[in-house]
């Protein structure tokens, strides 16, 4: 299954911030939405970096509640995995936990064209091997 797949499914809207937002105003995002990750982006195509819960926390435990008042830049994770459309499952799970990341863009033609968690990649390859099974039993019990 590729990439293009688990966005047909889900959508392909992303939740973005400035990088000049404070880290305050994404944390509130990101409780208010109920997500784990943010894309860094001042104009919602280019992705700039990644703001995660885990990035928060970390800066939180260097800096304290002076964090909190900082631009997103200072903390966010400007070297960024992506994936294409066109990315197998297999593969971007592989990326997802060689990189111990949660969130990947998805990113065609140097444009943000969504983002997928380990959540939905996992969802995503248990349906195709249970559709692998249930083909697989079917073409036994026809035999």
């Amino acid at each position: 299954m590729q990439v293009s797949a688990i966005l047909q499914g889900k959508g392909a809207h992303v939740h973005t911030i400035k990088a000049g937002a404070s880290v305050a105003t994404a944390a509130a995002r990101l409780q208010e939405l109920g997500i784990g990750a943010l894309v860094v982006s001042d104009d919602e195509r280019r992705v700039e970096g990644i703001l995660s819960e885990r990035d928060i926390v970390h800066g939180l435990a260097e800096s304290g509640n002076a964090l909190l008042d900082a631009p997103v830049s200072t903390i966010m994770t400007a070297q960024v995995l992506t994936c294409r459309l066109s990315d197998t499952t297999q593969s971007v799970m592989a990326h997802m936990t060689d990189s111990r990341i949660r969130h990947v863009p998805v990113v065609e033609g140097g444009e943000l064209r969504g983002m997928i968690s380990i959540g939905d990649v996992v969802k995503a390859r248990l349906d195709e091997i249970t559709h692998e099974a249930d083909a697989l039993r079917e073409y036994i019990t026809q035999t």
